[in-house]
């Protein structure tokens, strides 16, 4: 039975709309991805770390109630949980502004089991982080040497401008480990200043692996993967969207969905993906994807997730 782990931050995201609060749910890019697979039947572990506290007790919480495995996320007793700010503009973007107590950041886990065609997430700045940087490359290696799929976002924010020089070299190492690349045309404006999707294909990816799904907003999606294959897909519109705040996460979720419903395996993404398998498992992508843009909520709504349970076979 096929498996998905996840690394990656915990946090609190505090909404707001017109400068009042909204609403506040638990987040996390990989984890925001997680919630919404373990809604959806996948079996799914997260490996992280959060404070002793009343927002570190919910985040766990959060991931049992949704059939996530927390067994993996370390509890530091001198620490904080982290919180975000998320400011809802007239569009329903968000900027953001992050607070985080930890007294030094600390990755300490037991590697859960990984078995070959089991899949792991990981990106964000937590997949980049010097200080974390030997636990989450220890733990790609491992996850590789037993056969896993290694599914990278790269999910680069502004706030980290002012770093990429000193982080380089860890991306190109992400990229190096992955799989498969997700990455939005904003992203790679803010590490490299390109966003079309070919020149980042072909100056940033390509090197490092073949098969690479660019996000662009409202715009598009744009494939480039092995074979020369170049593809469009146009993103699903809603007439109702609340929040675009778990949209990038809930395409990474959906995708993975995708390739586990559609027995997509390592042997098969080795030998080059068909169009036809590109193109179901983006399908997934996009579906999750507008889901969750139509509620304040971080992931899926559980109704939608107990449609999707429906659709694997285990």
């Amino acid at each position: 039975m096929r498996r998905v782990i996840g690394i990656g931050e915990t946090v609190l995201d505090i909404i707001f709309k017109d400068d009042q609060p909204i609403g506040a749910v638990p987040g996390g890019s990989v984890f925001n991805s997680l919630i919404s697979l373990g809604r959806s039947g996948v079996r799914a572990a997260f490996i992280s770390e959060t404070g002793h506290d009343r927002v570190g007790r919910r985040i766990i919480s959060f991931l049992e109630k949704n059939g996530v495995d927390a067994s993996c996320v370390n509890v530091y007793p001198d620490s904080k949980s982290p919180i975000s700010l998320a400011f809802l503009n007239e569009h329903n973007d968000a900027e953001y502004i992050f607070y985080k107590d930890h007294p030094n950041d600390r990755l300490d886990f037991s590697y859960p089991e990984v078995n070959r065609d089991d899949i792991v997430m990981f990106g964000s700045y937590y997949a980049v982080n010097p200080v974390i940087r030997p636990q989450v490359v220890g733990f790609l290696e491992y996850a590789r040497s037993k056969g896993a799929i290694l599914y990278y976002d790269v999910n680069f924010r502004a706030s980290h401008k002012n770093e990429v020089l000193r982080l380089t070299a860890n991306i190109l190492e992400n990229l190096e480990f992955a799989d498969i690349v997700r990455g939005s045309s904003e992203d790679f404006d803010v590490m490299f200043h390109k966003t079309d999707p070919d020149v980042i294909y072909r100056s940033q990816i390509a090197f490092y692996t073949h098969n690479f799904i660019c996000t662009q907003g409202s715009q598009p999606v744009e494939l480039r993967a092995e074979n020369q294959l170049k593809k469009k897909y146009p993103i699903l519109k809603s007439d109702r969207v609340v929040s675009t705040i778990g949209a990038g996460d809930n395409f990474n979720a959906g995708f993975v969905y995708g390739l586990i419903k559609y027995g997509i395996t390592r042997d098969a993404i080795e030998r080059g993906l068909t169009e036809q398998q590109w193109d179901n498992a983006i399908s997934c992508a996009l579906d999750f994807s507008a889901n969750v843009c139509r509620s304040i909520n971080n992931s899926v709504d559980e109704a939608f997730g107990a449609e999707m349970k429906k659709g694997l076979i285990y």
